[in-house]
């Protein structure tokens, strides 16, 4: 009888999704629609870092975010503006 040996699966790229504290809310909370009024985007996307700020995962996601990069809505705690600041620090840092 021939033995079987079985290797640890690992964890999908996207598995720390099912740990984010953002998981089955409403995606208009991360990401604005065509037209929203700046009052609007700034109550939306302070609502949606207070959901950030408690979760878990919130580093994974700001990694993903980073490493992809994804142009739009709020991960990992930063709206878009502030994530590509964050890649010019670092794109600077890198080249001093």
């Amino acid at each position: 009888m021939a033995t079987v040996r079985r290797e640890k699966a690992q964890a999908p790229p996207w598995g720390w999704q099912k740990h984010a504290a953002c998981r089955g809310l409403d995606l208009d909370l991360f990401f604005g629609h065509d037209g929203e009024r700046a009052a609007e985007r700034e109550s939306r996307e302070r609502r949606a870092k207070q959901v950030c700020a408690s979760c878990p995962v919130r580093s994974q996601c700001l990694d993903h975010a980073l490493a992809k990069p994804e142009r739009f809505g709020i991960w990992g705690g930063l709206t878009d503006t502030e994530r590509l600041t964050m890649l010019r620090r670092r794109n600077r840092t890198d080249a001093a």
